[in-house]
């Protein structure tokens, strides 16, 4: 596998308006009617997908390996966040991102992701077990 050169400050936005269904109430991580947890990661990993994928080649993807979630705020629903990656450091196959979510001016969380290059198809054939 030819592995793609990404370089450190390499980086991408997300945003996302929290909905019921975005809620730790709804998501099963607590009873709050806030922005899960769980949600913001998933947030913070689609703005680390959407740094790489305009260089991303075919065959080739990311997983993650590796997350440091640090929740500082609530959101309520119908309130914007927005999750700002930027690539911090590559070592081989590992691309780490630092991640920052945003509510306006509330700094809602910071979200370390460590992310592994590899080749899909394999990936998938022993996830199968083949």
């Amino acid at each position: 596998m030819e592995l793609p050169e990404f370089a450190p400050g390499l980086n991408a936005r997300v945003e996302l308006t929290v909905t019921d269904a975005d809620t730790a109430q709804s998501l099963g991580s607590g009873d709050v009617p806030v922005l899960g947890t769980p949600r913001l990661l998933g947030l913070a990993e689609a703005a680390t997908v959407a740094a790489t994928a305009r260089q991303m080649p075919g065959g080739v993807t990311t997983v993650s390996s590796r997350v440091e979630v640090e929740h500082r705020a609530p959101t309520l629903v119908g309130r914007r966040v927005t999750a700002q990656a930027t690539l911090t450091k590559v070592d081989g196959r590992k691309l780490v991102f630092e991640v920052v979510v945003h509510e306006g001016e509330t700094l809602v969380a910071d979200i370390r992701v460590e992310r592994v290059l590899l080749d899909r198809q394999q990936f998938i054939a022993r996830a199968l077990g083949d």
